[in-house]
C-alpha cells in the first residue's frame, strides 16, 4: 500500500523523466490541463485529430481520454488512440465525464472501457454509471457519495483490470489489490473549471513515471492524488477566491515537495 515516501518517489520520477501525455480532452479545460502538466514536470500534447491521435499515442508516455465535450471527430480519435495505446503498451486513462444521463458519451465510455484502460477516474456517479449500476449524476456533478461507488469501482477493476479512482471529499483508489484512501485537498478545486479533468491527465503522467521506477499503477494513481491534494492545500492558503486559487494551484504543483506530502492522510 502507498506511503508518503513512495508518493514522493513517483513525483521525483515525473520531474526526472518529463513524461509526454497526449490529451484528448474537453475544450473547456485544455489550457488549464496543459499548464498543470507543465507545472508538475510533465509535457502536454493535445492531439485529438483522426489520423494523428493513434500514431501519437504510440510514442507518448501516457494518454488521457476525457469525454467532456465529445464531438464526432474527437469520439473517433478517442477510439483510434485507445486502440493504438493498448497495442503499444502506452498507459491510458479514461475519464467518463457526465456519463449515465447523456447517450452518446455513455455508449462511447462503454466501448473504451472494453479496451482496458490502465486507470479510470471520475466522481461517484460516473463510476456507478460506467459499471452499469445507475443513471449518472447532475451533468458533471456527482449525485452520489464516494462510498456508494466502491462496489461499482471493484466491478470495473475486476472486469477491465483498471485502477479506479473516485474523487470526493476523501478520494478512493481501488484495484484488485485493495483500496487506498487519500484525504486532504480543498473544496476550492470544485470552484475551478478543470479540477477533475486535469487530475486525469496527471494520473497518466504518474503511471508512466511510476512504471519507470518499478511502482505499481495502483500506487502511482494514489501518489498522483496525494500530490494533487497537497498542492490544493498549499494553494488555498492565502487564496482570495477561485481566481487566485487557480494561479496558486499551478504554482503549488511546481513547488510541491516530498515533505509537503506528509500533510495528506493516507489509509
Amino acid at each position: 500500500m502507498l506511503n508518503h515516501a513512495t508518493a514522493a518517489t513517483v513525483l521525483d520520477a515525473v520531474r526526472g523523466s518529463t513524461p509526454l501525455v497526449s490529451c484528448i480532452t474537453n475544450t473547456v479545460v485544455q489550457n488549464f490541463t496543459a499548464n498543470a502538466l507543465l507545472a508538475v514536470g510533465a509535457a502536454p500534447a493535445m492531439v485529438d485529430i483522426v489520423g494523428e491521435a493513434g500514431p501519437f499515442a504510440t510514442v507518448a508516455s501516457g494518454l488521457l481520454i476525457n469525454l467532456g465535450t465529445p464531438n464526432p471527430e474527437q469520439r473517433e480519435a478517442a477510439v483510434e488512440a485507445a486502440q493504438a495505446a493498448t497495442e503499444a503498451g502506452t498507459p491510458w486513462v479514461l475519464d467518463p465525464v457526465a456519463i449515465g444521463a447523456l447517450t452518446h458519451r455513455t455508449a462511447l465510455a462503454n466501448v473504451l472501457a472494453d479496451m482496458r484502460p490502465a486507470a479510470v477516474r471520475g466522481n461517484a456517479s460516473e463510476i456507478i454509471a460506467l459499471a452499469g449500476e445507475g443513471g449518472g449524476g447532475r451533468g458533471v456533478e456527482s449525485a452520489d457519495e464516494v462510498d456508494s461507488a466502491l462496489e461499482a469501482a471493484r466491478s470495473i477493476a475486476e472486469r477491465f483490470g483498471s485502477v479506479v479512482a473516485i474523487s470526493g471529499a476523501t478520494d478512493a483508489i481501488i484495484s484488485t489489490e485493495g483500496i487506498i484512501r487519500v484525504g486532504g485537498g480543498s473544496e476550492m478545486l470544485t470552484r475551478v473549471t478543470g479540477g477533475g479533468c486535469t487530475l486525469g491527465a496527471m494520473i497518466a503522467a504518474f503511471i508512466a513515471a511510476g512504471r519507470s521506477v518499478g511502482v505499481s499503477d495502483f500506487e502511482s494513481v494514489a501518489a498522483c492524488h496525494t500530490v494533487y491534494s497537497a498542492a490544493a492545500e498549499i494553494a488555498v492558503e492565502g487564496a482570495a477566491g477561485p481566481g487566485s486559487f487557480a494561479a496558486r494551484f499551478l504554482d503549488a504543483l511546481y513547488t510541491v515537495s516530498g515533505a509537503d506530502l506528509d500533510r495528506i492522510p493516507l489509509s
